[in-house]
């Protein structure tokens, strides 16, 4: 019996753990180890098996309004959402996307580590958080998220071409893992990976995120430039060889769910698809925003791992 499609490869997936139960110093239920694929996505019983993210905000006001139409009632805050989301849905992780810090002059620091402590306390999943986008408070603010979490292994986001240093320095100084994003473009990702191991982030506190375009929007560069960085990495390019986080947020806001008459649906139909197609491509972590995807997801992705674990004979 042999598995499909044999290949040895030179290179592999760098291993990173996110999350730190209390043995690790932190106080998560559960670490998990990403990476480590020895071959393409879902062959040869290689790597692990993708997790599943569920994303919550501090602010909705720019959250896209299909979503927050599916938020259950009783949800008045960070904290209860994300219990919400651990007990109900039962993803893998949770994901805090700091939204508060993207209105103008933004500058309610204190409310930041609060708004981290409270989710941390309210869910015993690993946490990924989505700063701010603007460089004038990127620094107070990733040092606020740092400090908050010091000890849980947080995965800090996001780092880019022009904006890195900041987030960078929160995850050295507090012991986290950060996301290096790049605009689906597989030598700016290189550059970027590159850029933050000059600054002393060591492969395994990197995940990449090569941006992930919308279903029908772009997504086939996201898909194209997500094979090639995997290509490279299993080719023996150690620049790229980290794990990848794919985050199909921009499925959600598309007109097909804006103008549809029943945009839940498509909305969990569209963000289902994307996040199934970019564990194909090679995610080790799926970020969903709405609720109704993350049961459905599962048992894609279950399917897929399944299948993918199945001995098969000769020539079949």
């Amino acid at each position: 019996m042999n598995y499909i499609l044999p290949h040895t490869w030179s290179g592999s997936i760098q291993t990173v753990t996110i999350g730190a139960t209390k043995q690790e110093g932190g106080t998560r239920s559960v670490s998990y180890e990403i990476g480590g694929d020895t071959d393409l996505p879902f062959m040869n019983r290689s790597g692990k098996k993708p997790l599943l993210a569920y994303e919550i905000c501090d602010d909705t006001a720019i959250w896209p309004q299909v979503v927050r139409d599916a938020m259950p009632k009783g949800i008045s805050d960070p904290a209860s959402w994300a219990a919400y989301g651990e007990k109900t849905l039962k993803p893998d992780c949770i994901r805090l996307n700091l939204t508060s810090t993207r209105k103008p002059n933004s500058s309610d620091f204190a409310s930041i580590s609060a708004t981290v402590q409270s989710v941390l306390a309210a869910t015993t999943l690993p946490l990924i958080i989505e700063g701010s986008a603007d460089p004038a408070v990127d620094s107070e603010v990733y040092i606020r998220c740092g400090e908050a979490g010091q000890g849980e292994r947080l995965v800090l986001g996001t780092a880019e071409a022009d904006r890195y240093r900041s987030v960078a320095a929160a995850a050295m100084a507090y012991d986290h893992i950060i996301i290096a994003q790049t605009p689906i473009d597989v030598n700016l990702a290189k550059q970027l990976n590159i850029l933050l191991r000059e600054t002393g982030i060591p492969d395994n506190r990197i995940i990449i995120d090569p941006y992930t375009g919308a279903l029908g929007y772009g997504f086939e560069y996201t898909y194209s430039t997500m094979e090639r960085i995997r290509f490279a990495a299993l080719k023996g390019d150690d620049d790229l060889a980290m794990p990848m986080i794919s985050a199909p947020a921009d499925s959600l806001t598309v007109k097909e769910i804006r103008e549809s008459d029943s945009p839940s649906e498509i909305a969990v139909s569209w963000e289902r698809a994307t996040a199934v197609a970019s564990a194909i491509a090679g995610a080790a972590i799926l970020v969903v925003r709405h609720p109704g995807t993350v049961l459905p997801l599962r048992t894609a992705i279950d399917a897929l791992w399944e299948g993918s674990r199945r001995e098969v004979s000769d020539g079949a």
